[in-house]
Protein backbone atom coordinates (compact mmCIF):
# COMPACT_ATOMS: atom_id res chain seq x y z
CA UNK A 1 0.00 0.00 0.00
CA UNK A 2 2.61 2.35 0.75
CA UNK A 3 4.62 1.44 -2.91
CA UNK A 4 1.04 2.42 -4.27
CA UNK A 5 0.87 5.73 -2.39
CA UNK A 6 4.74 6.66 -3.14
CA UNK A 7 4.05 5.45 -6.74
CA UNK A 8 0.59 7.94 -7.35
CA UNK A 9 2.85 10.63 -5.32
CA UNK A 10 5.35 10.73 -7.58
CA UNK A 11 3.28 10.64 -11.07
CA UNK A 12 1.00 13.71 -9.58
CA UNK A 13 3.96 15.32 -9.12
CA UNK A 14 5.36 14.64 -12.52
CA UNK A 15 2.06 15.50 -14.08
CA UNK A 16 2.23 19.04 -12.48
CA UNK A 17 5.76 19.88 -13.63
CA UNK A 18 5.17 18.88 -17.22
CA UNK A 19 1.21 21.10 -17.01
CA UNK A 20 3.35 23.91 -15.46
CA UNK A 21 5.81 23.55 -18.78
CA UNK A 22 2.79 23.23 -20.72
CA UNK A 23 0.52 26.25 -19.50
CA UNK A 24 4.72 28.01 -19.46
CA UNK A 25 4.66 27.50 -23.49
CA UNK A 26 1.06 29.08 -24.17
CA UNK A 27 0.73 31.51 -26.19
CA UNK A 28 -2.30 33.00 -25.92
CA UNK A 29 -3.88 35.50 -29.29
CA UNK A 30 -7.09 36.94 -29.33
CA UNK A 31 -8.73 36.53 -32.87
CA UNK A 32 -9.99 39.16 -34.18
CA UNK A 33 -13.88 39.23 -35.32
CA UNK A 34 -14.25 38.19 -38.86
CA UNK A 35 -16.77 40.70 -40.41
CA UNK A 36 -18.84 38.41 -42.91
CA UNK A 37 -20.68 40.71 -45.77
CA UNK A 38 -24.27 39.68 -45.89
CA UNK A 39 -24.22 38.27 -48.87
CA UNK A 40 -21.70 35.39 -48.25
CA UNK A 41 -24.09 34.74 -44.95
CA UNK A 42 -26.75 33.77 -47.48
CA UNK A 43 -24.95 31.74 -49.18
CA UNK A 44 -24.07 29.91 -46.16
CA UNK A 45 -27.36 29.69 -44.99
CA UNK A 46 -27.92 28.41 -48.52
CA UNK A 47 -25.34 25.42 -48.61
CA UNK A 48 -26.39 24.37 -44.91
CA UNK A 49 -29.93 24.04 -46.10
CA UNK A 50 -29.06 22.02 -49.37
CA UNK A 51 -26.83 19.98 -47.40
CA UNK A 52 -29.43 19.38 -44.78
CA UNK A 53 -32.11 17.94 -47.05
CA UNK A 54 -29.65 16.43 -49.00
CA UNK A 55 -28.26 14.23 -45.83
CA UNK A 56 -32.08 13.96 -45.02
CA UNK A 57 -32.98 12.40 -48.43
CA UNK A 58 -30.34 10.07 -48.52
CA UNK A 59 -30.87 8.69 -44.98
CA UNK A 60 -34.13 7.93 -45.98
CA UNK A 61 -33.28 6.28 -49.11
CA UNK A 62 -30.76 4.24 -47.05
CA UNK A 63 -33.62 3.19 -44.19
CA UNK A 64 -35.81 2.02 -47.08
CA UNK A 65 -33.02 -0.02 -48.54
CA UNK A 66 -31.95 -1.64 -45.03
CA UNK A 67 -36.35 -2.20 -44.34
CA UNK A 68 -36.12 -3.97 -47.88
CA UNK A 69 -33.06 -5.65 -46.84
CA UNK A 70 -34.80 -6.91 -43.47
CA UNK A 71 -37.84 -8.20 -45.47
CA UNK A 72 -36.21 -10.25 -47.58
CA UNK A 73 -34.15 -11.84 -45.27
CA UNK A 74 -37.05 -12.05 -42.62
CA UNK A 75 -37.71 -15.74 -43.74
CA UNK A 76 -41.63 -15.83 -43.06
CA UNK A 77 -41.42 -14.55 -39.37
CA UNK A 78 -44.37 -12.09 -38.69
CA UNK A 79 -42.57 -10.12 -36.13
CA UNK A 80 -39.52 -9.46 -38.19
CA UNK A 81 -41.86 -8.69 -41.70
CA UNK A 82 -43.63 -6.67 -39.75
CA UNK A 83 -40.65 -4.82 -38.10
CA UNK A 84 -39.36 -4.42 -42.09
CA UNK A 85 -42.57 -3.12 -42.82
CA UNK A 86 -42.70 -0.29 -40.72
CA UNK A 87 -39.23 0.65 -41.49
CA UNK A 88 -40.50 0.57 -45.27
CA UNK A 89 -43.25 2.79 -44.16
CA UNK A 90 -41.17 5.55 -41.72
CA UNK A 91 -38.46 5.96 -45.04
CA UNK A 92 -41.07 6.71 -47.27
CA UNK A 93 -42.83 8.92 -45.02
CA UNK A 94 -39.37 10.69 -44.40
CA UNK A 95 -38.65 10.77 -48.18
CA UNK A 96 -42.62 12.62 -48.47
CA UNK A 97 -41.62 14.72 -45.59
CA UNK A 98 -38.34 15.84 -47.22
CA UNK A 99 -39.71 16.57 -50.35
CA UNK A 100 -42.35 18.89 -48.84
CA UNK A 101 -39.73 20.52 -47.10
CA UNK A 102 -38.23 21.22 -50.23
CA UNK A 103 -41.77 22.04 -51.57
CA UNK A 104 -42.66 24.50 -49.45
CA UNK A 105 -39.36 26.30 -49.36
CA UNK A 106 -39.21 26.85 -52.91
CA UNK A 107 -43.03 28.15 -52.48
CA UNK A 108 -41.97 30.42 -49.18
CA UNK A 109 -39.03 31.59 -51.76
CA UNK A 110 -41.37 32.57 -54.53
CA UNK A 111 -43.57 34.49 -52.40
CA UNK A 112 -41.18 36.62 -50.44
CA UNK A 113 -38.69 37.00 -53.85
CA UNK A 114 -35.38 35.35 -52.74
CA UNK A 115 -34.83 31.95 -53.06
CA UNK A 116 -32.79 30.37 -49.77
CA UNK A 117 -31.11 26.98 -52.18
CA UNK A 118 -29.84 29.14 -54.73
CA UNK A 119 -27.74 31.35 -52.29
CA UNK A 120 -30.25 34.71 -52.66
CA UNK A 121 -30.59 35.33 -48.50
CA UNK A 122 -31.01 38.71 -47.95
CA UNK A 123 -29.63 39.24 -44.41
CA UNK A 124 -30.91 42.50 -42.76
CA UNK A 125 -28.77 44.47 -40.85
CA UNK A 126 -28.70 48.15 -39.29
CA UNK A 127 -26.19 50.80 -41.19
CA UNK A 128 -26.36 53.30 -38.84
CA UNK A 129 -28.50 53.61 -36.13
CA UNK A 130 -27.95 56.78 -35.18
CA UNK A 131 -29.74 58.31 -38.09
Amino acid sequence: MKKALITLQILAASFFVMATRTYAAFDLTIPQPVNFPKADIGKVVSAVVGILLLISAILAFLYLILGGIQWITSGGDKSALETARNKITSAIVGLIIVAAAWAVMLLIGQFIGFDILKGNVPIPTIENPGK
